[in-house]
């Protein structure tokens, strides 16, 4: 039954999840083989409605998958700010780090994610965080070469 409830929220079948939770309440806090969440996985997807929903039903905000990342660490890594905002505006816990140091904000300035990164520094993100290499947000910002991310952070 698990392997089928995230199958559904992969799917983004919202009357599915719901009919599932409703059915087996534990659902929302259970893991899949990869040790992902059902909010991790909703999140990771987009799947808005549903993160909604489990987030209604209880399910643990900084709950970590088997790499360490929690729902908001993915979200920062896809790009997907209105995620973000929503799990921000929940308790999410914006400078928490992965099992490689990455934060929140490493992630977003590795990949681009201009926006995010916005709204994650607007919410107090740490900018001197350094992941397992001992790079900052800035640094992996300057690899990447965008201008834009690096004069956000340049001027934190």
């Amino acid at each position: 039954m698990n392997e089928f409830f995230f199958s559904e929220i992969r799917n983004g079948d919202f009357k599915a999840v719901k009919a599932m939770l409703e059915k087996n309440p534990m659902l929302v806090n259970s893991k899949d083989d990869r040790g992902s969440t059902p909010l991790i996985m909703a999140t990771y997807y987009d799947e808005q409605e549903i993160t909604d929903l489990l987030l209604a039903k209880g399910a643990k905000i900084d709950a970590k998958d088997a790499s360490g990342n929690t729902a908001l660490l993915g979200v920062c890594f896809k790009g997907y700010t209105d995620v973000a905002k929503k799990l921000i505006a929940k308790g999410a816990n914006i400078n928490e780090q992965n099992a490689v140091g990455a934060t929140c904000l490493i992630y977003a300035a590795t990949f681009g994610k201009v926006d995010v990164a916005k709204v994650l520094i607007e919410h107090g993100a740490d900018v001197s965080l350094k992941d397992a290499r001992g790079l900052t947000a800035l640094d992996h910002a300057k690899s990447g070469g965008d201008p834009t991310l690096i004069q956000l952070l340049e001027n934190m």
